[in-house]
């Protein structure tokens, strides 16, 4: 389960703010970012519907996905730890897909049986969906709530496509919401195909793709 809400683009008359690779050591709090700022995402409720449950659980299941990312150096923040962004370099999915049992059990511990199938289920659908192209994986990304509307996440991930576009590489994203696919295209990205849509009136996701330049 990846994908990002809406991130504007950074101001082009604006500083450009500090951005660095996250440390390990850093993976508590960073879980604990993401977890409060997908509290209330339509993914994580179709997941986990019952709220305060939803809130003991996030953390764990940031922890894993933190540790995916961060086995390629793939978190950006800002020094503050205000903003996080999680993404994989290419030829990361398939090793992680090579993983994937691994991962299974992990989120398991997290979830339990019946709430890890309904990610599983997420991530299979998405896996289907995925360019074979090489890319870069802009995934999750979040904002303290004091720090929002500074550009900070559009400034991760601008990043992130500057480094895709020295590599030569197209990048991969996930909208969750108009404004999430707004602002993707804003920073070069088109729709790529269907909106992946979950069972039982789920939420839907909407694969954006952008060209290296």
């Amino acid at each position: 389960m990846t994908h990002l809400s809406t991130f504007p683009p950074p101001s082009p008359t604006a500083p450009r703010p500090v951005l660095r690779r996250a440390r390990r050591a850093e993976a508590g709090a960073l879980a604990a970012l993401l977890a409060d700022a997908f509290h209330d995402d339509p993914l994580t409720r179709w997941i986990t519907p019952d709220p305060e449950r939803r809130a003991r659980v996030l953390p764990g299941l940031f922890g894993v996905f933190l540790d995916m990312s961060f086995a390629y150096d793939a978190v950006t923040c800002t020094p503050d730890l205000d903003a996080v962004l999680l993404w994989t370099p290419p030829d990361a999915q398939a090793e992680l897909e090579a993983r994937g049992e691994e991962f299974a059990g992990r989120f398991e511990d997290v979830l339990g049986v019946r709430e890890a199938a309904s990610l599983a289920l997420i991530a299979e659908l998405q896996a289907s969906r995925h360019p074979v192209a090489p890319h870069y994986y802009a995934s999750f990304g979040a904002v303290r709530g004091g720090a929002r509307g500074r550009g900070l996440l559009g400034a991760l991930v601008a990043e992130v496509l500057r480094e895709a576009d020295a590599a030569g590489c197209g990048a991969y994203a996930e909208a969750s919401s108009p404004g999430g696919e707004a602002s993707a295209r804003g920073q070069g990205f088109v729709r790529l195909g269907e909106d992946i849509v979950l069972p039982d009136g789920g939420p839907r996701l909407r694969p954006m793709w952008r060209e290296p330049r």
